[in-house]
């Protein structure tokens, strides 16, 4: 079904569809299946053509995966200062397979420029006014393409919805889930509600269900027509690189780019040399040419393997008129292996300068891209531009845990503390003078001008309350860290 047909019977504005074209020419490059590019046709005279499939070496998706494990690994860790909230999230996290989606969606973020987490309650019960009781948290992880804000302001933004694809029994249906805002009854603040409606899109006509239809579908049993939060705190959270959105003529555009969406030409050039290198053992291997009379012996039985690609018969008499009178001939065809490894390696460094990792650190050797393994200097481009990112995925971070506290203190879950102060602290492992600095911090400790609670905080990725809670009982302010 046309998504912006069905947004526009129901008077519903959002995003301009172009830019969602324009994610997905980004997915193409990301999947290295740009159509007449990777495929394509060429023209073999007298009316004739071939269909062909180019050689990709997959630089959009290998930028993809560095930025996201440079940003979200198994050495980021997020810390809340009460011990039974700390655990409970970590709990849903767990349940929500966080150790392994948080990375995935890290790297559709920067394939495509925008991801959310939508938190929910899984089996929880609503009445007929919307409140829900009980039930497990949720979070469901959804792509750029299938993201439409609303309204937005400063680029936050503040009632979207998300689409979810399902299948069942060989019919396709579109979940719309509307989270959007409305007054308080009484009109004493605002609040969340979250409307849900189900689509039919087998035949691509778009048929709007009714609650009591989709009930009767397994993978909507449970799903209620509209819930209410009582919060006016949004129970998702949008995730996007710390880029300009240049993509759009529209420069209030919420929605963020794709990692390489300025460097689509050098991705280009680097796929057309990398399959001319491919083809260019493909083209230049050893062949042997060979004067008909000596391709079959007198019995009359084939000299040669017929299946042998390395030999051709020539054509009869072909050296009569020849200078030389060889039976066979061999050809050997020169590589030009340095001068392609060479243009490769050149684009590498630009497409990695248009990413932000500097330049240097991919290589093309011996017919694949090997990635510097070095440190990260904290002066160089790629510090910067990671530190950048970090700024917003910490917000984001920290606004996923808020909003997971929240939902389980709505399902009473006893123990939780919404305002518990939340740290995050990301890998700092590939930075280079780390030692240094953490060597002057304890100099400014000896020399007072930084606390032990301080000190323990920043390194032991603890919240300043912990770090003065598991400070040694024996320990004397007058004492200094060696």
């Amino acid at each position: 079904m046309d998504i912006f047909s069905y947004f526009k019977n129901h008077d519903i504005d959002t995003v301009d569809a172009a830019f969602y074209r324009t994610i997905g020419v980004w997915k193409s490059w990301y999947n290295s299946n740009v159509r007449k590019f990777h495929r394509y046709k060429v023209y073999r005279g007298n009316g004739t053509s071939i269909n062909c499939n180019r050689y990709a070496l997959g630089m959009a998706k290998k930028v993809c995966e560095d930025l996201a494990d440079l940003l979200l690994n198994e050495k980021v860790t997020i810390t809340v200062s009460d011990q039974a909230t700390d655990g409970f999230v970590k709990r849903v996290l767990e349940d929500n397979a966080w150790g392994e989606l948080g990375n995935e969606y890290q790297e559709r973020k920067a394939a495509l420029g925008t991801v959310a987490y939508v938190v929910y309650i899984r089996d929880g019960q609503a009445d007929e006014a919307g409140n829900v009781t009980g039930g497990r948290i949720g979070i469901n992880y959804v792509g750029a393409q299938d993201i439409f804000p609303t309204s937005w302001e400063n680029r936050t933004v503040r009632e979207c919805i998300f689409t979810f694809r399902k299948t069942h029994k060989r019919r396709k249906y579109v979940h719309f889930q509307y989270h959007r805002i409305e007054p308080l009854a009484g009109g004493t603040g605002k609040q969340y509600v979250i409307e849900n409606t189900v689509v039919e899109d087998t035949s691509g006509s778009g048929t709007e269900l009714t609650p009591e239809q989709w009930r009767m579908i397994p993978c909507f049993s449970g799903l209620a027509e509209r819930l209410e939060t009582h919060s006016d705190k949004p129970m998702f959270i949008i995730d996007r690189l710390n880029s300009v959105n240049n993509a759009d003529d529209d420069t209030t555009n919420p929605m963020g780019v794709a990692l390489f969406a300025n460097g689509i030409d050098i991705v280009r050039s680097i796929d057309l040399k990398y399959d001319s290198y491919a083809n260019e053992f493909s083209l230049g291997k050893k062949r042997l040419f060979v004067a008909p009379e000596f391709v079959t012996g007198v019995d009359g039985n084939a000299v040669f393997d017929p299946n042998d690609t390395v030999f051709y018969e020539l054509p009869e008499d072909f050296f009569k008129n020849a200078e030389s009178k060889e039976a066979i001939r061999e050809v050997n065809m020169e590589l030009r292996i340095e001068q392609h490894s060479r243009g490769i390696t050149d684009d590498l460094n630009f497409l990695s300068m248009s990413c932000g990792f500097g330049t240097d650190r991919y290589r093309f050797e011996n017919g694949s891209v090997k990635t510097a393994t070095e440190v990260i200097s904290v002066n160089s481009d790629m510090y910067r531009s990671l530190t950048k990112h970090e700024l917003v995925l910490e917000r984001v971070l920290v606004q996923l845990v808020r909003t997971i506290i929240r939902a389980g203190i709505s399902t009473g879950v006893p123990g939780l503390q919404e305002n518990a102060e939340v740290a995050v602290q990301f890998d700092d492992s590939i930075i280079e003078d780390k030692t240094a600095e953490r060597q002057n911090d304890r100099q400014d400790v000896a020399m007072g001008a930084m606390g032990v609670d301080e000190y323990r905080a920043k390194w032991y990725g603890e919240t300043l309350e912990e770090a003065r809670k598991n400070l040694p009982e024996q320990f004397d302010d007058t004492e200094v860290i060696q």
